[in-house]
């Protein structure tokens, strides 16, 4: 698959602007400033293609970047309460049609903090995979911030964590040292 292809398509707020599915979609989903735009940017070999934010929940709509066949598709992040009801019930609504409105998802890419454990959010997402049959890996985003030891010992407790769960595979990830990017790429090729 050729990465450098893929170019921004368009952006979605709201369910009633979703265009129908015509293609395969690979969705990037996760908590607010878990990294999706950082880890989209490595995995496309761009620096500024997703946006980036300092600012925890700023992405409020549903992001299409097209290339080769497939859409890389990301999500709002979930999880940052300093927004309002209002925002968290339009937030919810759009990933509930984007999930049950016929759309080709091929694999969901899960993104955790890597630094913690995961969450609750984490975990209602990881139901509601299971219970649509939908397929997904998880990745540990932000490893470059822990040393040998503690990737090594994180790695053994997301295994407990993820006890019920049914991952394809779950992978240590680094924006910053490219550190997972091949094992993406190589789920994300196999799902297509």
């Amino acid at each position: 698959m050729k990465y450098e292809s893929f170019q921004f398509e368009t952006s979605f707020g709201v369910s009633a602007q979703l265009n129908p599915s015509e293609m395969p979609e690979i969705v990037f989903a996760g908590r607010s400033n878990v990294g999706k735009s950082s880890l989209l940017n490595r995995l496309l070999g761009r620096k500024n293609l997703a946006r980036v934010s300092s600012v925890p929940g700023k992405t409020a709509t549903i992001n299409f970047f097209k290339g080769d066949g497939v859409r890389f598709v990301d999500l709002p992040g979930y999880g940052y309460a300093k927004i309002s009801q209002s925002e968290k019930k339009r937030w919810a609504e759009l990933m509930e049609y984007y999930f049950t409105s016929g759309r080709d998802i091929r694999l969901v890419v899960q993104l955790t903090d890597m630094r913690h454990p995961i969450t609750l959010d984490d975990r209602n997402m990881l139901d509601f995979l299971e219970q649509r049959q939908i397929p997904y890996l998880v990745v540990m985003t932000k490893s470059d911030k822990l040393n040998k030891t503690e990737t090594a010992k994180r790695m053994a407790q997301i295994g407990e964590e993820l006890d019920g769960f049914h991952p394809l595979a779950v992978v240590a990830f680094s924006a910053l040292k490219g550190t997972g990017v091949p094992e993406l790429k190589e789920a994300i090729e196999k799902a297509i």
